[in-house]
């Protein structure tokens, strides 16, 4: 599997990429080409440009879950299709795949609208949808989680607004919140975004659909943002018993919590135009 940081809050010096405080990966393996989560503006895909892939060309677009900085970068991805047919250049037309909350509003105050910016019904007029709570595999190696057992107290456990349906209005625990995972030789390598559900959890849930106790990498957003002294000492504690050979800690992971990271495990640096293989 072969792994392209389109879009994060970081760029390198002297690589001339848009960063944006969203997240969206460029992933291929076993000749399919999956993107996943699309940021907040069209910045992963003028990225993707300057780095020569191609985005009209995907078998997959995995959402991490709803909220703006990964889903409304959805729109300039069906004006990139659409144009293609409309001039006739190659492309191929993508599944998208998420949780069923994933296109639901979601309410945040004083904010408003923090989901995506498109309705179920308005996406499936240009690309084919599938929902699921359930994992589902892409490839022979690489699984779509679904939703995520919460099995942890320390996390997971944050209301982020309201959910609004077209029958209800409820508290928001981004239930829609899910991951990727890859199968390598060493390992489990897991993708995540913002991780709403709970970095432990993800990994624990990671383990038990693949079957393997190996943790090779996490990479994404780790949901570490001024957290409780409770939820940081008991993460970084869970860490250091699984012990991972790296994170790659972005997007919503703050300083301080890396350092702390950085005491039981090895922390790489992220930022746009990082490529990393795993086998």
């Amino acid at each position: 599997m072969k792994l392209t940081i389109l879009v994060d809050n970081n760029t390198f010096i002297d690589r001339y990429f848009f960063g944006e405080p969203a997240l969206s990966f460029f992933i291929e393996d076993d000749n399919k080409r999956i993107l996943f989560d699309t940021g907040y503006s069209d910045a992963f895909i003028k990225n993707a440009e300057k780095m020569r892939i191609d985005l009209r060309d995907l078998d997959w677009v995995a959402l991490s879950h709803g909220h703006v900085d990964h889903t409304w970068g959805l729109t300039h991805l069906i004006r990139l299709h659409m144009e293609a047919k409309g001039e006739h250049i190659i492309h191929n037309t993508p599944t998208i795949i998420g949780h069923p909350l994933v296109f639901e509003s979601k309410l945040l105050d004083p904010v408003g609208e923090i989901g995506s910016i498109l309705s179920y019904n308005k996406l499936n007029r240009h690309f084919p949808i599938r929902l699921s709570k359930q994992s589902f595999w892409l490839t022979d190696k690489l699984v779509f989680l679904g939703e995520i057992k919460r099995k942890f107290d320390f996390e997971g456990k944050e209301v982020m607004g309201k959910v609004s349906t077209t029958k209800e209005e409820f508290d928001d625990y981004v239930f829609d919140d899910t991951a990727l995972v890859y199968k390598s030789s060493e390992g489990l390598v897991i993708i995540v975004g913002c991780a709403h559900s709970g970095i432990c959890n993800i990994i624990e849930y990671a383990k038990e659909v693949c079957d393997e106790e190996r943790i090779v990498d996490i990479i994404g957003g780790f949901h570490l943002l001024n957290p409780s002294n409770f939820q940081l000492e008991n993460t970084v504690k869970y860490i250091k018993e699984i012990r991972p050979n790296k994170l790659h800690a972005s997007h919503c992971t703050d300083l301080h919590s890396k350092i702390a990271l950085s005491t039981v495990t090895n922390i790489e640096e992220v930022g746009v135009g990082l490529q990393l293989e795993y086998f």
